[in-house]
């Protein structure tokens, strides 16, 4: 995306500040810094190429010039959220992204707990939230969210944990990138202020992937825990049914979900 087509997509929206890159190490880091200068609001940096972008923990995330969007929100003060819904903000991208592939290309997306978009199955977006301290303050919240659109935008198959996607070989036909960052940005800004709501978890839910069938959450090849997937919490954490009924609670970290659906309860 060219700048001149950003600053056309992102023209009229309530942002405190918004920044254009050709290419960058990671938008992530570049509001980081926003939010040790103290910057406050709504900010976004959008980047044409990444060279480091990363997604959970530290993978690499890949953004060639020209094939995918790549941007960073930073959200502040922090205190504008409570404590309690900080673990909603991964799911605000996630439902931000699926909404405007929705609406603007009648798709069906999933959200892969807590915070991966599929299509058909396959990973086609990535959010990654993190927070920006002062010493033990919370001074604001970054979301960065990563979307392939073009073919090459998809990592090698070697680098992949999970199989990818991008949205040109799902639709069969060019994207246009001006248009879907403004739709998921219209929509991220509408459900901002009501992640305390019911319905906000209620949206997030009905698009879960993998909801009613058997997976198993484990760290690398090491599992955790095998049952069905029961839903989420009002707090947004994975609620999973054991083989015993009992629902227990799973908190975000770095748990892997895989669908056991061919495989029976141990």
């Amino acid at each position: 995306m060219l700048e001149a087509e950003f600053r056309e997509a992102v023209r009229g929206l309530p942002l405190a500040k918004s920044a254009y890159f050709s290419s960058v190490a990671s938008t992530n880091d570049v509001v980081a810094t926003w939010a040790r200068e103290g910057l406050q609001g709504l900010c976004l940096a959008y980047a044409d190429e990444q060279t480091s972008g990363r997604g959970r923990a530290g993978r690499r995330w890949l953004t060639p010039s020209g094939s995918a969007l790549a941007f960073s929100l930073l959200l502040a003060p922090a205190q504008l959220f409570e404590p309690n819904l900080l673990g909603l903000v991964s799911g605000l991208g996630a439902l931000a992204v699926c909404k405007a592939l929705e609406t603007l290309y009648q798709l069906s997306p999933k959200i892969k707990w807590p915070n991966d978009v599929l299509l058909e199955g396959r990973k086609v977006s990535g959010v990654l939230a993190e927070s920006s301290w002062a010493g033990e303050q919370l001074q604001a919240l970054i979301l960065g969210i990563g979307i392939n659109v073009a073919p090459n935008s998809a990592p090698p198959a070697k680098e992949l944990n999970f199989p990818a996607t991008c949205l040109e070989n799902v639709l069969g036909k060019k994207v246009n990138s001006a248009l879907l960052l403004r739709s998921i940005l219209d929509s991220l800004i509408a459900w901002k202020d009501r992640l305390s709501e019911p319905t906000f978890v209620q949206a997030w839910e009905q698009r879960l992937a993998f909801k009613g069938e058997r997976v198993r959450l484990g760290i690398g090849e090491k599992s955790i825990v095998e049952g069905e997937i029961h839903g989420l919490s009002a707090d947004g954490q994975l609620q999973i049914r054991l083989p015993s009924a009992e629902v227990q609670t799973f908190h975000m970290g770095e748990i892997q979900i895989r669908s056991l659906v061919d495989r029976p309860l141990k």
